[in-house]
């Protein structure tokens, strides 16, 4: 429940500071006094849209903090969540707003961000002011009052992970048909660069060897020039290096007799004229191998020329990328080629998961037709107590194509207030007295079941008086043995039901006109209420009256 408020430096309010109690409480002060304010600064520490026009005039900063009662409601894991202090007993919101435009919101001295605060503060409290009544056209918000009548929240909840599922598997199945189409629109293109690649038929290092072949056999006739000269001069029949080494040798090894040191030369010389000798051997047989080949030199060329071709194709500097791309090309052929079975199995995956679905729809759907029944009845008889004896209500059920996040179905509240009236969409047909009275029924009727701790009422009943406004009294009087119930009003048959009485009204200071609110002792409630009935000038009639009312 809501237990404080404190409000510092916010539009008329200079420094506010009230005690909420249990129960029906009400809320009343004359027009303009500064209810809506009162409201506007408990919406803004909630998480509502700042404005620094919000700040006092002559001031910096403006600062609002209320106190949650929490003991009962195991908020423990939203706490934890979030990563913040938990108390069991008691929860505080702080919103400062300063005039730089800055803004800073904390629950329980942390700081949070504020859809933080909106998510919490919405399992708290519920504030109902008069354009919330344009809810009762929003399909969504009738889905959402049948739902929790209906006690869908499991199976719902159900669903709404296979249909998150479901929304996954058909993410996954469009990109991959767009990345199969687009594939497939590509694939003659791959297959035709794969083909050309093994008609190729590369293979790694090759490209230096024939580059060095065809350089030998492009020089083959200067080649075998060298080499013949070559071999004349080491072994020709004139003087040559082969003859002079072995006359060198003879020489040599002559001395060794008498000249120990020969020995070592001659050793040495030995050696000279065997690799020599070996040399003019295999030059000599070199220069008849080589022939010049202009076959095997043009295919060399080709086949250079198909490697060159496609390395500056596909921008590559050597075969071994070449055979890389192939590959590359090799898998992409073979992921296109798998595109079918991956699009089965996926395809047949979203067919199973629609499936059920739509079977879990079903179920979800006679859940919340099982509870029209009771929900039409219990709007009727309350409506009838609000002077309305001949409303007619009924829930209209269609169902949607498909599956979306909250099942297959489309409920809509069709409303009448007078006998032979076709019944309409509330939107269509309702006064706004109606709507008022109505909107009251729906949150009565819910209130149990959304477990909310506190509900604040903003003038809802605009648009009625006497004895509707007795009945409304009754109502919200009722709502307050189950929960904290806190309405604004101007009306003095409701405002003499509340538990609590607090009034608002403006206060006249050497700086400023400021507003003001206090709790009023039995006394006060008398006097105001009889204000309410008589209005400026009070009668000693509007005082019994008022105390009639009071039951005093």
């Amino acid at each position: 429940m809501l237990k404080s408020l404190f409000i510092r430096n916010y539009v008329l309010i200079d420094a506010l500071d009230i005690r909420f109690e249990d129960g029906f409480s009400v809320i009343t002060g004359e027009t303009g006094a500064g209810k809506s304010i009162i409201l506007g600064a408990l919406s803004l520490v909630l998480g509502e849209r700042a404005d620094t026009k919000s700040i006092q005039s002559g001031k910096d900063k403006c600062t609002i903090e209320v106190v949650f009662d929490i003991s009962t409601y195991h908020l423990e894991h939203f706490f934890e969540g979030n990563d913040l202090e938990y108390d069991a007993a008691e929860c505080m919101f702080r919103r400062e707003l300063y005039r730089s435009g800055k803004s800073r919101a904390f629950i329980n001295d942390s700081p949070v961000s504020l859809s933080i605060v909106k998510e919490l503060g919405n399992r708290l409290i519920d504030v109902h002011s008069q354009h919330q009544n344009l809810l009762l056209a929003d399909t969504h918000f009738q889905l959402n009052v049948v739902d929790l009548i209906a006690q869908t929240r499991e199976p719902l909840s159900k669903y709404r992970n296979e249909y998150n599922e479901y929304l996954s598997v058909c993410d996954v199945l469009a990109g991959l048909k767009d990345k199969a189409l687009n594939a497939r629109n590509e694939e003659d293109y791959i297959r035709f660069q794969y083909e050309e690649l093994c008609e190729a038929k590369l293979e790694a290092g090759e490209q230096e060897e024939l580059e060095q072949e065809r350089d030998t056999l492009s020089h083959a006739e200067d080649i075998k020039t060298a080499l013949y000269k070559v071999t004349e001069l080491l072994s020709g029949e004139d003087a040559s290096v082969v003859s002079s080494l072995k006359d060198t040798l003879t020489v040599i090894e002559q001395l060794s007799a008498y000249f120990p040191k020969a020995k070592e030369y001659a050793d040495r010389l030995q050696t000279a004229y065997i690799d020599i000798h070996d040399l003019a051997s295999e030059t000599d047989v070199l220069k008849d191998d080589i022939e010049f080949n202009p076959e095997r030199l043009e295919w060399l060329h080709n086949r250079l020329n198909t490697i060159y071709s496609l390395q500056q194709k596909h921008k590559l500097s050597s075969v071994a990328d070449l055979i890389a791309k192939q590959e590359d090309f090799k898998a992409q052929l073979d992921m296109i080629d798998s595109f079918d079975e991956e699009l089965n199995v996926l395809a047949k995956r979203q067919q199973d998961l629609y499936k059920r679905l739509t079977e879990q729809a079903a179920e979800i759907s006679m859940l919340r037709k099982s509870a029209s029944e009771m929900i039409e009845k219990q709007v009727i008889g309350r409506m009838v107590l609000l002077g309305m004896p001949n409303t007619h209500f009924q829930l209209l059920f269609t169902s949607k194509a498909k599956p979306s996040f909250d099942g297959m179905d489309e409920v809509s509240f069709l409303f009448s207030a007078n006998k032979n009236e076709t019944l309409k969409p509330v939107a269509q047909t309702a006064s706004g007295g109606e709507i008022s009275r109505l909107m009251l029924c729906v949150k009565a009727m819910i209130a149990g079941h959304a477990a909310l701790p506190s509900i604040i009422f903003d003038e809802i009943d605009t648009g009625i008086s006497g004895e509707v406004a007795d009945k409304m009294a009754d109502i919200m009087q009722d709502l307050g043995q189950k929960m904290q119930v806190i309405t604004i009003t101007h009306l003095p048959q409701i405002a003499a039901k509340g538990k609590a009485h607090y009034f608002v009204y403006k206060e006249d200071t050497p700086e400023r006109t400021c507003t003001r609110i206090r709790h009023l002792s039995d006394k006060e409630r008398v006097d105001e209420i009889a204000r309410m009935l008589s209005g400026a000038k009070m009668t000693q009639a509007a005082v019994d009256n008022a105390k009639v009312l009071l039951g005093l």
